[in-house]
């Protein structure tokens, strides 16, 4: 088991270091925009209503490359006839995704906008879409480095990006406003794309190029690749309803709904690493004991590193929220609900290992199952617990939503990897 962790440790390092620079760039982006105007900022946040969940199906699609490819990590060259393949299916969600980006004008002003903010977004869909397919058609090349156990280029790919948007939006910004944010935004995602596929040429010791369509291994690749899309876009419709019933409360717990929310995202990226470092380990197994092994250490180290984000939180008081809000009411909710928020993020984090963990076993449909029925229950209970029970119930019923995933992700797991060794996996 110890050996094991190390492994996976290793591999989650980069990825996790990957994960904040990211995140420091998009930071960055939104300071640059705050300050540049009120308006300007509004429209980027009705953009990211619609552009942060698509790209979050885009990367889980990617995502479930790995188990097809990580057997091949001995032989990475054999492993070019699926890359040809995968390319087909990125570039057909990454269609789907840059439509839905190019939407968001439509939508907004359906949905009531202010004209002044949609009016504001001027080719900023068009920018956000190209660089949502340029994301698409690298065809997971850092999924695929990560699935080698090479995290390290995946690291260089995202600080390639992270220093692209973030020196562009600093200079383009200004001038040009959320035009400058899309030129950032595309040119980021090229500088990554660019990086990676390098790192992956130098990993595979040939180009991967594009072949003929194969339609039954592309409907294969997909049948793992889609489910794992269809469950991020479920959770975040799910904590979309949880983020519109917190703000039928009150205006300060709706403020320390959103700042609780941030936290999470921030303790999250632990678990997130973990688990996609541990999911080529489960993809390789020869026996339903490797499977667990390695299932189990991700589930260990997850919760580890929740627990020391959840401890620096507990003792600096409300010196972490006082960075997001000025208003003493909602830090002073915040720190009162941060244990239950806590209670959340760990069954949350838990339960990502053991849904990526069913990703590793090409049983992504199954976690699919688990979570339309636990985050189903959620979106049914959100509005009238948040009636209720204000914010405080909102976040027991995710907590309950989120330990309910747990029980349902790990006991398929335990059901699915009894198969490991026995008969093709996904047959």
């Amino acid at each position: 088991m110890t050996r094991v962790i190390k492994g996976i440790l290793r591999a989650a390092v980069p990825l996790f270091l990957s994960m904040v620079t990211g995140m420091v760039g998009t930071l960055v982006v939104t300071a640059v925009l705050g300050r540049h105007d009120t308006v300007t900022l509004a429209a980027f946040a009705v953009m990211t209503a619609v552009l942060t969940p698509a790209t979050a199906a885009v990367v889980g699609a990617l995502r479930g490359l790995s188990p097809f490819v990580a057997p091949h990590r001995d032989d990475p060259a054999a492993a070019v006839p699926v890359l040809r393949d995968a390319r087909w299916l990125t570039f057909l969600v990454g269609t789907a995704g840059a439509l839905a980006v190019l939407a968001v004008p439509a939508l907004a002003g359906a949905a009531g906008v202010p004209g002044e903010v949609v009016a504001e977004l001027g080719p900023l869909p068009y920018l956000l879409a190209l660089s949502l397919l340029v994301h698409a058609s690298g065809g997971g090349a850092t999924t695929v480095l990560v699935a080698f156990g090479r995290g390290r280029p995946v690291l260089w790919s995202s600080l390639a990006g992270t220093a692209v948007i973030i020196g562009c939006a600093v200079a383009l910004v200004p001038p040009l406003g959320l035009t400058g944010v899309g030129i950032a935004w595309l040119l980021s995602g090229l500088a990554a794309v660019t990086v990676s596929n390098l790192a992956l040429r130098r990993v595979l010791g040939v180009r991967v190029g594009q072949g003929r369509p194969r339609v039954a291994e592309i409907a294969r690749l997909a049948r793992v690749s889609l489910p794992l899309a269809a469950t991020v876009l479920i959770k975040f419709g799910g904590l979309g309803v949880v983020t519109f019933a917190a703000g039928t409360t009150n205006t300060r717990d709706a403020a320390a709904h959103a700042v609780l929310g941030t936290l999470t995202g921030l303790i999250l990226v632990a678990s997130v690493s973990v688990a996609q470092a541990a999911l080529p380990e489960v993809a390789r197994a020869g026996s339903p004991a490797e499977a667990r092994r390695a299932n189990r250490a991700a589930a260990l180290l997850a919760l580890a590193g929740t627990g020391v984000a959840a401890l620096a939180l507990l003792l600096s008081g409300d010196a972490v929220p006082s960075l997001f809000t000025d208003d003493a009411g909602v830090r002073e909710r915040v720190v009162a609900l941060l244990p239950l928020m806590l209670l959340a993020s760990a069954a949350d984090g838990t339960q990502a290992v053991q849904g990526i963990g069913l990703t590793g076993l090409k049983r992504s449909a199954a976690s699919l199952r688990y979570f339309a029925a636990g985050y189903g229950l959620l979106v049914l209970a959100a509005v009238p617990v948040a009636a209720g029970w204000g914010i405080a119930g909102l976040w027991v019923a995710v907590a309950v939503a989120n330990a309910g995933l747990v029980v349902l992700q790990g006991t398929g797991f335990h059901r699915h990897s009894a198969r490991v060794g026995r008969v093709p996996v996904g047959a």
